[in-house]
């Protein structure tokens, strides 16, 4: 493989998130589950124990960029499958949930470890700041209503 060196910009980004994106989405449809419900998924098989339902639905609205309708329907979708459970106000991953999600990340890892793997801790370091800094400024631009 071959690759040039190009100043990073919001193309190469967008490239470069929709191929990974895509080789994570393989191993979703294998599974039956969608992007959406996967970014569920993770915070709860990460979290010690149930999660308030509206704080888990504010964190991924912010995170994907989506509405809470949509983040609701997919936790609803999340419990139907019997992934997730509910009590109350709180969420938590059942054990069908968490084998999923390990079953996954199983899948997943040795994609990431080629993708990533072999590329310079300092250009991982460095890419790391970057990709926080763009972040953060569309995270901004995105709260600047007045514009």
């Amino acid at each position: 493989m071959t690759t040039t060196t190009t100043p990073a910009d919001a193309r190469a980004l967008g490239l470069a998130h929709y191929a990974a994106r895509a080789v994570l989405e393989r191993v979703l449809t294998r599974h039956d589950l969608d992007f959406q419900q996967q970014i569920v998924l993770r915070p709860l098989a990460l979290a010690a124990g149930p999660v308030d339902r509206g704080r888990l639905t504010a964190d991924i609205v912010a995170a994907l960029k989506t509405d809470e309708d949509s983040v609701d329907n997919t936790i609803d979708e999340l419990i139907a499958a019997g992934l997730v459970a509910a009590d109350a106000s709180e969420v938590r991953i059942t054990d069908a949930g968490r084998a999923l999600y390990e079953r996954i990340v199983r899948e997943t890892s040795a994609a990431s470890a080629r993708i990533w793997g072999g590329i310079p801790e300092e250009d991982l370091l460095t890419a790391g700041r970057v990709l926080t800094l763009v972040a953060e400024r569309a995270n901004a631009e995105l709260a600047d209503t007045g514009r």
